[in-house]
C-alpha cells in the first residue's frame, strides 16, 4: 500500500501534468521532478496560512522557472488556498482575480487649494496630499532615487527605514525621525532600476502600498521594472517630477521629451499628469484607489497657476482621465483645445482670448489617456464630438500619439526635438508654448475649415 507522503507527491504530479495537457501549454517535467521537494517544503518548512493568504509575515515561495508554473498552482490548490478546481481547469486560459480594501475616511484630509495665479508646483501639492494620507494609511511607504529634496516625496517626520546605527551623519534625502526599521522613507540611492525592482518586490509581498520617485527623464533607467510591474498588475505608485523643458537650465540631458509617450506605450501603466495643485491632490487619491496596475504621477518642478474651480470644472473629474474644463457658452464648440499638466493654464488663457473675439471654444483637461479610454463610449464622444474636427492638443513633450485625439483636421502642439539650456519660461516661449501661439494656430485651423 502506498504511504500518504507518496500519494500526496503523486497527486501534485498528476494534477500538474493534467493542467499542462489540458492547456496544451507549459512543461510537465519540472513539476514531475520537483514535486517531492515542493511537498516537503510546503508541508514541513514554509510558514504560511491558506486561510489568510495575505498574512504579511508569511514565507515566500519564488518559482523562477515559469514553464513549470503548474507546480505552483497544484500546491496552492492542494494546500487549501482559495484556488478551486474550476480555476485549475482554466490553467493558462482567459481570466484571473484579486481584491483588497482601504479604511473608510483615508482621504478625508487630502487638501483643497484656493485659486492662486502665482501658483504652486504640482510636486509640492502632491507632497501635501501624500502627507495628508499617511496618518490614515500607514502602510504607504517609499522614497526616491537619491532625490527626495527635489521630488518632494518625503513622508515628513517619519524617519528613514534602515539599519539603526549609533553614529549620525547627513544623508541626502533623509527625513527627520528615527534611522531605524520604524522609518517610512526608503533611501534607495542613485539606482532607479534597483528602486523599481524593490518596489515590485514590496508590492508582491503585500501589506504595503509602495512608491518611488525620480525625475521623469530618469524613468528610462527603470523601464524594465516598470514593465514587469505592469505585466503583474502591481499596486504601486511612481512619482516622476521635472516633467518638461520648463525645468530650465539643466538642459537637454535632464529635459524629458519622448518620455510621456514612452510611458503611455506600456500596456497596463496608468500615466497621470495633473494640471494644477488640485488635480495633483486628486491624482494621489486616484493612484491609491487604482488597483489594476501601477500608476505614474507626472509632476512639475515649476510653479503653475492654481485654477479657479468656482469658474471652471472641479478637479474631481480627473478620475475620468479627461473632462471639459471650460466650454462654449452656447451651441457646439467650433474648436477644442486639449492639454495636460502645466500647459492646461495656457489653453485656458487662449480660451479667454478666443472667447473674447466671439469664437466658441472648449478646453479639455486630459491628465490621463488610460483613464479616459476606460470611460463609456458615450462619455468619450461627449468630450470629443465627431462633428467638431478642429482640435489642438498642447503638451510640452513629443507629439507621438496625440493624433488619435486631434484627428486629421487638428494639430498636435508639442516638441519633437531636444530642448536647450535656458530659463524655463524662456524655453516655453521660444518653443511656442504661449497663449498667443495657441490662439494663432486655432485661427489658422478655423479659417482653413471655412475656406
Amino acid at each position: 500500500m502506498i504511504d500518504l507522503d507518496h500519494l500526496c507527491i503523486n497527486t501534485i504530479r498528476m494534477l500538474s501534468i493534467n493542467m499542462v495537457q489540458e492547456a496544451n501549454s507549459g512543461h510537465p517535467g519540472m513539476p514531475m521532478g520537483a514535486a517531492p521537494m515542493a511537498y516537503v517544503l510546503w508541508t514541513r518548512f514554509l510558514k504560511h496560512n491558506p486561510q489568510n493568504p495575505t498574512w504579511p509575515d508569511r514565507d515566500r515561495f519564488v518559482l523562477s522557472a515559469g514553464h513549470g508554473s503548474a507546480l505552483l498552482y497544484s500546491l496552492l490548490h492542494l494546500t487549501g488556498y482559495p484556488l478551486p478546481i474550476e480555476e485549475i481547469k482554466r490553467f493558462r486560459q482567459w481570466k484571473q482575480r484579486m481584491d483588497s480594501k482601504l479604511p473608510a475616511g483615508w482621504d478625508k484630509d487630502i487638501p483643497s487649494f484656493p485659486p492662486d495665479p502665482r501658483g504652486m508646483a504640482t510636486r509640492s501639492a502632491g507632497s501635501k496630499a501624500m502627507n495628508a494620507i499617511i496618518p490614515h494609511l500607514p502602510w504607504l511607504i517609499g522614497g526616491s532615487a537619491d532625490l527626495n529634496p527635489s521630488t518632494n516625496t518625503a513622508l515628513q517626520g517619519l524617519g528613514n527605514f534602515q539599519y539603526p546605527r549609533s553614529e549620525e551623519r547627513p544623508i541626502q534625502g533623509s527625513e527627520s525621525g528615527p534611522l531605524s526599521y520604524a522609518g517610512a522613507n526608503l533611501y534607495f540611492g542613485v539606482r532607479e532600476h534597483g528602486m523599481g525592482s524593490i518596489l515590485n518586490g514590496m508590492a508582491l509581498h503585500g501589506g504595503v502600498i509602495p512608491f518611488g520617485s525620480t525625475f521623469l527623464v530618469f524613468s528610462d533607467y527603470m523601464r524594465p521594472s516598470i514593465r514587469l510591474a505592469a505585466i503583474m498588475k502591481l499596486h504601486l505608485i511612481y512619482v516622476f517630477t521635472h516633467d518638461s523643458i520648463a525645468l530650465g537650465e539643466d538642459g537637454p540631458t535632464h529635459q524629458p521629451i519622448e518620455h510621456l509617450a514612452s510611458l503611455r506605450a506600456i500596456p497596463g501603466l496608468t500615466v497621470i499628469r495633473p494640471a494644477d495643485a488640485n488635480e495633483a491632490a486628486e491624482a494621489w487619491r486616484t493612484a491609491i484607489l487604482h488597483k489594476e496596475g501601477p500608476v505614474a504621477l507626472v509632476m512639475t518642478r515649476q510653479v503653475i497657476p492654481i485654477i479657479d474651480r468656482s469658474r471652471y470644472t472641479p478637479a474631481e473629474e480627473l478620475r475620468r482621465g479627461a473632462y471639459i474644463l471650460a466650454d462654449a457658452s452656447s451651441d457646439q464648440p467650433e474648436v477644442i483645445l486639449l492639454a495636460t499638466g502645466s500647459e492646461v493654464h495656457l489653453a485656458l488663457a487662449a480660451y479667454e482670448k478666443l472667447r473674447a473675439e466671439g469664437w466658441r471654444v472648449r478646453v479639455v483637461s486630459m491628465p490621463s489617456w488610460e483613464l479616459f479610454e476606460k470611460q463609456p463610449e458615450e462619455y468619450r464622444n461627449q468630450i470629443f464630438p465627431a462633428d467638431v474636427p478642429v482640435r489642438i492638443s498642447v503638451e510640452a513633450g513629443a507629439t507621438h500619439g496625440w493624433h488619435k485625439y486631434v484627428g486629421s483636421s487638428g494639430e498636435a502642439m508639442g516638441i519633437d526635438h531636444f530642448g536647450a539650456s535656458a530659463p524655463g519660461k524662456v524655453l516655453l516661449e521660444k518653443f511656442g508654448f504661449t497663449p498667443e501661439n495657441i490662439v494663432k494656430k486655432a485661427k489658422e485651423l478655423l479659417n482653413r475649415k471655412s475656406v
